[in-house]
């Protein structure tokens, strides 16, 4: 029975009729492509052709098994190697073993039938490798910074220039900008063109986490390391390891906090809550605020020393209100992609509409044009939103004019409609809501409580 996944298969069997045997055995499955070798060399001479699977007999003229199996992971350290050999010395299984071979099979009626099993438990291991492998792919294409960051102003072009730039090293990096302009897409876009790409994106909204539960978030804790910590829990630095550790609102972390953070990024490791070992860990470390943070160290209320320690590559994210026409490139981009996942008619903008969204200053930027868009395509009488249908400056439906602050309590107040106009259609469903416009069920939660928006 085919498998559909193709596989490569290196025998290396001095003795022939040993080696057609397992062959023989293995061809039965189409989709695995067989190769044999008499020696040692032979085989090392051929490994550019990267196997997935290597048998190796043990005792070969030109080589020992153990030392053939060395040079063999020192050039494909991923390629899965099973010694066979004619004797069952366990020393010497337990030493292959140790030097990296996935199995070891002894010599005998059986060997053929139970290197068959072996080779499909592989398979199944290299099935999921390579699924694995195709998401990391497809992720990191979608946050190629042309995909996930649209814009042809300059300032976006200036912006691909520096994520390139970061993503070739491992330098710390400090992101500032207005709230909704994007600063965790760009981390994102850095991390999935890094060379740690294949590590974990570990993002922590530091003003999202009470205070007294911060520490433990990080760093991890220990079991009974204080009142309901009943388990031991690794902290997001560890969970960072190999890959990136994102921290936004670093602005909010507390000056206690503060200090414990710069001798864990100064030391490379962290010591979890009521515990006493030192973890190392190697984690790429972003940071992101909407304040100035150099002017919090002046003001007392973050560290210098932390400060100068996490600057790094400071990139500076524009406000949407500098950008130009990129505002209609994003409005388009996020209108196709609503009408598409609710299953509606394509849509478009007048050109009335169009010069309604360039002239006003967007002071939620891109996250308050993603709810500008939302509701207005909800709000549209045909497929070509017109200006009426933009819910700017404190324009809302049914709503009264918001007395203070338009502009911010005008995204507040959207983002309540567009709220209440999927509780309706989903019947009331908080969670199945909180899916669809990916956010927290808390936040809906607080709306209800708040009347914001209402469970009818």
């Amino acid at each position: 029975m085919s498998t559909s996944l193709p596989i490569s298969i290196f025998i290396v069997e001095d003795n022939a009729w040993y080696g057609e045997l397992l062959e023989y055995k293995l061809a039965q499955n189409p989709d695995y492509s067989i190769r044999r070798f008499t020696t040692a060399q032979s085989c090392l001479d051929n490994l550019s052709a990267k196997p997935d699977i290597i048998t190796l007999d043990y005792s070969l003229p030109d080589g020992k098994g153990d030392q053939v199996l060395r040079q063999i992971r020192e050039k494909l350290p991923d390629v899965f190697v099973i010694a066979i050999s004619g004797q069952e010395d366990v020393r010497t299984a337990i030493g292959l073993l140790r030097e990296g071979a996935y199995d070891y099979l002894v010599k005998d009626e059986e060997t053929a039938d139970r290197l068959w099993n072996a080779v499909g438990n592989i398979r199944k291991q290299l099935e999921l490798r390579r699924e694995n492998t195709r998401l990391r792919e497809q992720i990191g294409e979608k946050y190629e910074p042309e995909r996930a960051i649209l814009g042809e102003s300059p300032q976006i072009n200036q912006l691909f220039a520096l994520i390139e730039k970061a993503a070739r090293t491992n330098i710390t990096v400090s992101l500032s900008g207005e709230t909704g302009t994007g600063k965790e897409l760009v981390a994102k876009a850095i991390h999935f063109r890094s060379e740690r790409s294949t590590g974990a994106f570990v993002a922590v909204n530091v003003a999202a986490i009470p205070r007294e539960l911060l520490e433990s978030e990080l760093f991890g804790h220990e079991k009974g390391a204080f009142t309901g910590a009943i388990v031991r829990r690794i902290g997001r630095f560890e969970e960072a390891h190999k890959g990136t550790l994102f921290l936004d609102e670093i602005a909010e972390l507390d000056l206690s906090l503060q200090a414990k953070l710069l001798r864990v990024i100064q030391e490379r490791e962290v010591t979890r809550v009521g515990g006493n070992q030192r973890i190392p860990f190697d984690a790429r470390l972003m940071v992101a605020t909407h304040r100035d943070l150099a002017q919090e160290v002046k003001e007392g209320r973050f560290r210098e020393d932390l400060y100068y320690r996490l600057l790094g590559l400071p990139i500076q994210l524009p406000p949407l209100r500098e950008r130009g026409r990129d505002v209609l490139l994003l409005a388009g981009a996020f209108l196709q992609d609503f009408c598409g996942q609710n299953k509606m008619a394509a849509c478009s903008f007048s050109p009335a509409a169009q010069q309604k969204l360039l002239s006003y200053p967007f002071p939620g930027n891109v996250r308050e044009l993603k709810a500008v868009v939302e509701l207005a395509a909800v709000l549209a009488e045909s497929d070509v939103i017109q200006p009426q249908d933009l819910s700017l400056r404190g324009s809302t439906v049914s709503t009264p004019e918001p007395t203070e602050t338009p502009g911010g309590e005008s995204l507040r107040i959207q983002m309540a409609n567009i709220v209440q106009h999927y509780l309706d259609t989903h019947n009331g469903n908080i969670l199945q809501v909180a899916a669809k416009l990916q956010i927290g069920k808390s936040t809906i939660y607080r709306m209800v409580q708040n009347n914001e928006v209402r469970l009818r």
